[in-house]
């Protein structure tokens, strides 16, 4: 199993490390640059026109690592097919605004039904056709409890994987941030497939590391590409179906705890400003929050990484005895 990891880790890598200068020039020269919002940190206007889209590079070389190393399985296609599902969602809204000029992108209806879509899929796919089940995992405890296939595809498709996809869109804001964030959760996960013997899955997640560490080398400040919502959203989507089908679900509050503080400030906010006209920060998401308190943006990014690093630590000392 480990020689498939490192090789399909590697080839991800390398794949992603040369398509970078190949299709970043190609996005510039079809002005698929980024709109940057008037009203976020000023030093971010400096920024716009980047090229953005470029969450192909890392699903290129995930996509091609999982095949040529990746054990042909059920669950291996499910989080596959979950990572692209999600990520043509994403491709479609950065087409609506970068191309067609439409800065909202997929009007909020839209994206929530593709979204709901590809979430209720991959429950019913993952209980009915991979036999994964319908118990949960409390972490730390190891205690296990059935909810039947009812409650089951409802909690998932309704929350963990909807509440993850979005999370990560969220921390998708600063150069590097999503994108390393997302390789050091998705060890946790690597190691949990491992410990279940779902090979496949974890050379998926090997090879989405490998993916993402190639991007960075574009990606990190001062970018030259952005992944947009096509690379956002299939990074939250692959995170998603890999706890499905590990039967991590409960875990991801701990690996993705970095997500879910992003996500929440923004509520935090929304609720307290309409109820109270009263903003609890500065800006949310949280990273702009600390962006606006005099952080640098390479600060901003390396903490939020350490966050995210604590996170994938604590949700693996949570998974001691899920086998």
């Amino acid at each position: 199993m480990l020689e498939e990891i490192i090789y399909g880790f590697g080839l991800a890598l390398i794949i992603s490390l040369l398509t970078g200068p190949l299709l970043i020039p190609v996005l510039y020269k079809m002005k698929f640059g980024q709109y940057i919002r008037d009203d976020g940190p000023k030093r971010h206007l400096q920024k716009a026109g980047t090229p953005t889209m470029g969450g192909v590079l890392f699903l290129t070389g995930a996509v091609t690592g999982t095949l040529v190393f990746a054990p042909k399985t059920g669950p291996v296609f499910l989080v596959l097919g979950a990572t692209l599902a999600y990520g043509l969602i994403g491709f479609i809204d950065d087409y609506i605004k970068v191309v067609l000029r439409r800065s909202l992108g997929l009007r909020a209806r839209e994206k929530l039904l593709g979204q709901l879509g590809v979430a209720i899929t991959v429950s019913v796919v993952a209980v009915f056709f991979l036999g994964r089940g319908t118990e949960l995992v409390i972490p730390f405890s190891g205690y296990r409890f059935d909810i039947g296939p009812v409650l089951y595809i409802i909690f998932t498709s309704l929350i963990v994987i909807p509440g993850t996809v979005n999370a990560v869109n969220i921390t998708d804001g600063l150069d590097g941030l999503a994108a390393g964030s997302v390789a050091i959760s998705t060890l946790a996960f690597i190691l949990a497939a491992i410990m279940l013997e779902l090979q496949g899955v974890a050379v998926f997640g090997a090879a989405l590391v490998g993916g993402c560490l190639g991007f960075l080398r574009y990606n990190i400040h001062p970018a030259r590409v952005f992944m947009g919502d096509t690379g956002s959203l299939a990074l939250g989507g692959a995170l998603a179906s890999m706890a499905v089908v590990t039967g991590t679900e409960l875990f991801i509050p701990f690996i993705g705890f970095l997500y879910f503080a992003e996500i929440l400030s923004v509520i935090i906010q929304v609720i307290s400003f309409k109820t109270t006209g009263k903003r609890v920060f500065l800006m949310s998401p949280l990273h702009h929050h600390y962006e606006l308190k005099g952080w640098q943006e390479q600060k901003v990014v390396r903490v939020f990484w350490l966050a995210a690093l604590i996170g994938a630590a604590l949700g693996l000392l949570g998974m001691h005895n899920i086998g």
